[in-house]
């Protein structure tokens, strides 16, 4: 066999280089072709969400605020998503079964939760001993919806009309006055204990399971006194049945805007405390492209101008943004638990009392 010429050779060798990278190239192909196969049909799943319905698992009762707002958002984002996003409450312990739910389901967008100021920020700090996630780990922020004006509000029987005359009357009749909230521990409950603070009273504080039988014992005369989110409380007002005198909102309600404000009476943090919000949460590893399509579905949602006449007649505000802007109003909120702790306004011995 001849040796080829040095011009002969200089025509083969293109030919063999290219032979050759093409046996490398589909021995590196063989070994990596599952993988890359894997990883290309896990993309293509993402690109390709919402298959099925979505679950949306709201932590308390149906008819309260979280609900309201739940509902309002998930109807709207079906048509964004080309799927229905379905509501489940799941309520009982405060929030914490509902969240322990989102947080155990498997991290594929197809579950989902309503998170609170109470799920993502207090439970954590006051209800630890007893819940099986820790929310800043175990849940994954998509984004905040909204956040509430809360009604400060009294039984006509007491006989007064205006914050001053509630504070001279609690103030000469110390502990008569009574105010219920969802349970011991909750966003209520830390409520009435910044209020007697920073009002300098004594409202006699009765725990109640769930806020609805809150509501009925504020009509029936059985408290004195009423904090509650307006959306589900404006009907009382509206009809008299309810005298507001207080609002914790940042600045005053369209609907009651002869109502002042508690920043404008002097005492922002129990103005801030009060302020309600909700956000979307997720298990933790869910993947950052089905987060991504949940929080653009859900901005595309609150930026509707028809969305944001109704939640404004409610006393409602819109939120929107990053995942990482929920992330920080949750940290905000625990830091504000945290310092009532340390100041001794709610006592951790107490919450946790069997």
């Amino acid at each position: 066999m001849k040796q080829a010429t040095g011009l002969q050779w200089s025509k083969l060798y293109p030919r063999v280089r290219r032979a050759f990278a093409s046996v490398v190239s589909a021995c590196i192909l063989g070994s990596a072709g599952p993988a890359a196969w894997a990883q290309s049909s896990i993309d293509a799943r993402h690109a390709t969400y919402p298959q099925r319905p979505v679950r949306l698992i709201v932590p308390f009762t149906p008819g309260g605020s979280a609900d309201i707002i739940a509902r309002m958002v998930a109807d709207a984002m079906q048509a964004p998503l080309g799927q229905a996003v379905i509501v489940e409450n799941r309520a009982g312990a405060s929030g914490l079964i509902g969240a322990e739910a989102v947080a155990h389901a498997a991290p594929d967008g197809y579950v989902i939760g309503l998170g609170t100021i109470s799920t993502l920020a207090v439970n954590p700090v006051l209800l630890a001993h007893v819940s099986r996630i820790d929310p800043s780990k175990d849940l994954a922020p998509i984004v905040a919806l909204t956040s509430i004006a809360s009604v400060f509000s009294v039984h006509p029987s007491l006989g007064v009309h205006n914050f001053g005359q509630f504070v001279m009357l609690a103030r000469s009749k110390p502990s008569l006055l009574n105010i219920g909230s969802s349970g011991v521990g909750s966003v209520g409950h830390l409520i009435i204990e910044r209020m007697n603070a920073s009002l300098k009273i004594r409202l006699h504080h009765i725990p109640y399971k769930g806020q609805g039988p809150v509501v009925s014992s504020a009509l029936s005369g059985e408290t004195h006194v009423l904090s509650d989110q307006y959306p589900s409380s404006s009907a009382h007002v509206s009809s008299g049945r309810l005298i507001p005198i207080a609002v914790a909102a940042q600045e005053r309600l369209p609907a009651l805007p002869q109502v002042p404000t508690f920043r404008e009476l002097g005492h922002p943090a129990l103005n801030d405390l009060a302020i309600t919000w909700f956000g979307l949460v997720a298990p933790a590893g869910t993947p950052p492209q089905i987060i991504d399509k949940l929080n653009t579905a859900a901005n595309a949602v609150l930026s509707e101008p028809a969305m944001q006449e109704r939640l404004q007649v409610m006393g409602v505000q819109v939120l929107g943004g990053s995942p990482q802007q929920l992330r920080e109003m949750t940290q905000e909120a625990s830091r504000s638990v945290r310092e009532m702790v340390k100041e001794g306004l709610i006592k951790l011995e107490a919450v946790r009392k069997p």
